[in-house]
């Protein structure tokens, strides 16, 4: 029987990336600096007008999985990729760093596998366009038993919580994770994400979950409220807490006190996975016995590795990154 330090469950996603200016981005319509669903049709409209592509394995769960595997951690990823040549180039990609990904491409469906076509501007700002395809489907069925089972970290993405079929495939995945001695936790992911399913998303998280990784909006998103008071609200329903505040650095709130870390801030070439590397560093760091200090201190260095270039995985090596910041 295997056993795995992180388990993540996620959308699979094929980044497609390419730099843009702000007057391409008026041309075609994008809104700067966010991340919009779009259609098939629209998908491929924006696909054909993209030069100098870029195509990565990405969606932010699989780019966290990806980070700790880097770290030499045994790792596997649960999505779905249908058995097109984007879906194949996930799989193969995945598998080539070392990642168990443990669905084979689906077979004989006509929904494609997921893209986001990544427009990234002259100061590093990233606008996204993301069509979600086949991912979404995710069922328990799709989710072994044997690896949840045997997962030390579960990691959720919030994206998948927008359909039910998730949402019940995520509680069973974080209950047998618990149930074999592991912790579960989830990624936000999106204020709105959370504004449709609040009630959902809280009861999971204070019934099934010992850890909670997001951005400052998206805890305040929980409880509708300023950042402190969410910070407090959610600490009293999940064990830990962690939540990045860009600039101004991450605030913990687990085992009953509160831990606030800086960061040095840099000027992004690209931000796109900033918070999926963070959530890496951080975790890698929960997996190997670190302080919560340690853990975030990791988490920083590998979303500012992260930031340094185009692309949403880590280029350097990372030990050596946290060997030379005397963290290891």
């Amino acid at each position: 029987m295997k056993h795995y330090q992180l388990v993540g469950i996620g959308n699979a996603v094929v980044d497609v990336i390419t730099h843009a200016d702000d007057s391409f981005l008026d041309l075609m319509g994008i809104e700067k600096g966010i991340m919009q669903l779009v259609e098939r049709e629209r998908s491929e409209t924006l696909y054909a007008a993209m030069n100098d592509r870029l195509q990565t394995p990405g969606g932010a769960v699989a780019n966290t999985v990806a980070g700790v595997g880097a770290l030499g951690l045994q790792t596997a990823f649960i999505g779905r990729v249908r058995d097109d040549a984007l879906g194949e180039f996930y799989a193969s990609a995945m598998t080539d760093n070392g990642i168990d990904f443990v669905n084979k491409p689906v077979t004989g469906s006509d929904v494609p596998t997921s893209r986001s076509m990544i427009f990234v501007a002259p100061d590093g700002e990233r606008s996204m366009n993301t069509y979600l395809g086949i991912s979404t489907g995710l069922t328990s069925a799709d989710v072994p038993p044997d690896v949840a089972g045997n997962a030390r970290i579960m990691f959720l993405e919030g994206y998948l919580f927008d359909h039910d079929a998730g949402k019940t495939a995520f509680r069973e995945a974080a209950r047998a994770t618990k149930a074999g001695g592991g912790i579960a936790g989830i990624a936000i992911s999106d204020p709105f994400c959370v504004e449709r399913h609040r009630a959902d998303f809280l009861s999971l998280i204070e019934h099934d979950l010992d850890y909670v990784i997001g951005n400052q909006h998206e805890i305040e998103s929980l409880f509708q409220t300023d950042f402190e008071t969410a910070l407090a609200k959610t600490a009293e329903i999940c064990p830990m807490v962690v939540a990045t505040r860009s600039g101004d650095g991450v605030s913990i709130l687990a085992e009953g006190r509160r831990v606030d870390v800086p960061v040095t801030q840099i000027t992004p070439v690209d931000a796109t996975g900033a918070g999926d590397q963070f959530a890496a560093g951080f975790l890698y760091g929960i997996a190997t016995g670190r302080d919560l200090e340690v853990c975030a201190q990791m988490g920083n260095l590998c979303a500012a590795e992260v930031i340094s270039h185009v692309g949403p995985r880590p280029q350097k090596d990372m030990l050596k990154e946290f060997a030379a910041a005397g963290l290891v």
